[in-house]
């Protein structure tokens, strides 16, 4: 277990976005439940939650291998695509708390951000409000990767565009598959229990309740100002 009050010298904080900056992943289960409901088949919380950051039509595939259900691709994407429709129909735009501020905290104070999600690019630009944004220096979406969560891709490509080393950044992330995707990556992760308890976010290097916790138990220094105070 890690000991806090915990000091972390950084260039850069790359955060998820379902879960630890959106709080959509309640309408993402709805919309999911519905269509698998449509379809005679029962999908649990767990079922949804524990694949959130995972390319949609992955999760489909899965979920039917699971419950050893024959399916065809087509219908798998039949299904992927009703599940979008719904969810642009009853999604909300809500934020963890504290988020928002967060991560304008940090922008302001000149560290680079970076935005990994399985989202698409034009939905996650809908989800996410100007002025946050353009917050971040470097966004990494579904479209962008051929590899989605818990493949390390999605965070060696921001890595890659934002000029870092796995040492010089850490991740936040409220999933496994997220987890295991930026761990995979070499990236130091801090696990958020916003939608899955901490059982679940086992392979995180620290897990808190919110991002009020987090600053209160780590202090986040940046690189250049630790180099120049010494």
């Amino acid at each position: 277990m890690p000991r806090f009050p915990m000091q972390l010298c950084l260039s850069s904080l790359i955060f998820d976005m379902d879960g630890v900056i959106t709080d959509t992943m309640p309408y993402h289960f709805k919309a999911w439940r519905s269509v698998f409901a449509a379809e005679g088949i029962i999908a649990s919380h767990e079922d949804i939650y524990k694949r959130e950051g995972q390319k949609g039509i992955e999760s489909v595939r899965e979920i039917f291998i699971e419950k050893k259900i024959l399916h065809t691709e087509t219908r798998a994407r039949g299904m992927l695509e009703a599940k979008e429709r719904l969810f642009k129909e009853i999604f909300k735009r809500k934020f963890i708390p504290g988020s928002r501020a967060f991560i304008k905290k940090y922008h302001a104070r000149g560290f680079k951000l970076g935005l990994v999600t399985g989202t698409s690019r034009h939905e996650a630009q809908k989800l996410l409000p100007k002025e946050l944004w353009d917050c971040f220096d470097v966004t990494v979406c579904g479209c962008d990767v051929q590899n989605g969560k818990p493949h390390p891709e999605p965070y060696l490509q921001a890595m890659a565009k934002l000029n870092v080393k796995p040492q010089e950044a850490a991740v936040f992330e409220n999933a496994p598959f997220g987890i295991r995707s930026a761990k995979a990556a070499g990236l130091f992760c801090l696990g958020l229990e916003t939608s899955l308890p901490a059982a679940y976010l086992k392979d995180a290097d620290a897990i808190f309740t919110s991002f009020k916790e987090i600053e209160s138990k780590i202090k986040l220094v940046l690189k250049n100002e630790y180099s120049t105070a010494l």
